[in-house]
């Protein structure tokens, strides 16, 4: 089991970017701009309006959401406390640790949201049910928490 965390190491994070009069390039460099190497980025679109996605957390894997267009909002949960962020500008993304339940919500169905990632997809790093993740939590509730 990994450390557990509480939810004041989910984190906004500012993506670096250059305006310029034909638009803007935002950028993020791994160990920069989000706290580990990147080994995995995907995004999720199409999603209908309303619609949740996420809703699960992961044993070891690191990552940070970005919206690059539209409005998500991110519920993140520590199993007793809950924050919730509105990623609505592709300049903020949310860093999400390990052991944290996270679950967002689109405000559009032309809402773009990316992840990045330091692992590779593997199934058995979810945590998919709540009940289970309550119980991961209070299994390594005698660990330290930050």
């Amino acid at each position: 089991m990994s450390e557990l965390v509480g939810l004041d190491a989910v984190e906004i994070l500012n993506v670096r970017n250059f305006p310029d009069k034909n638009g803007n390039l935002g950028f993020i460099e791994q160990d920069k701009d989000v706290p580990f190497k990147i080994s995995r980025i995907f995004y999720v679109y199409g999603v209908h309006s309303g619609d949740m996605r996420g809703q699960h957390a992961h044993k070891k894997c690191k990552q940070t959401l970005v919206c690059v267009h539209g409005s998500v909002t991110v519920v993140a949960d520590d199993g007793k406390n809950k924050k919730t962020v509105v990623l609505d500008s592709p300049l903020k993304g949310l860093y999400i640790p390990p052991s944290i339940w996270a679950e967002q919500k689109y405000s559009s169905s032309d809402t773009m949201l990316m992840a990045l990632t330091d692992q590779p997809f593997d199934e058995k790093d979810y945590i998919r049910d709540y009940e289970e993740f309550l119980e991961y939590r209070r299994a390594g509730a005698g660990e330290s928490e930050g």
